[in-house]
């Protein structure tokens, strides 16, 4: 558990440092889960930095859109946890089946076309 609970402040600290983003409509996320490999394959990414917990892995990415962290899960739950526990810092996320995005606004939208999935925004901070 103390893994887990590195990587997701890890990961929140990236993503408050991506930014918050205003509200977005939902659409029907990607029917089939991805990992995070394949989903970096389908955005045109090579991942770098990935780490591995018991429960996720994620990556980081760089490409022409921007630059994101892609994490995978390996459920369902295990997602919907990590977002519980990652949207209070703030940021934008693209949300699959097990797997998030985290970026910015604009690149969310950008990889949305590739993936699919639902943008979320973190909670505000003032």
């Amino acid at each position: 558990m103390l893994d887990l609970r590195a990587a997701l402040f890890g990961t929140a600290v990236l993503a408050l440092a991506a930014g918050c983003g205003g509200a977005a409509g939902m659409t029907h996320a990607a029917a089939e889960p991805a990992t995070i490999e394949q989903l970096a394959a389908r955005t045109g990414c090579s991942l770098s930095g990935t780490r591995s917990a018991e429960e996720l892995r994620q990556g980081a990415c760089q490409t022409a859109r921007g630059r994101y962290t892609l994490v995978g899960f390996s459920s369902g739950e295990g997602r919907r946890q990590w977002l519980e526990e990652a949207r209070p810092w703030g940021g934008s996320y693209l949300v699959g089946p097990n797997w998030v995005a985290v970026g910015t606004q604009p690149v969310l939208q950008a990889l949305k076309k590739d993936l699919g999935g639902d943008i979320l925004d973190g909670e505000m901070h003032h």
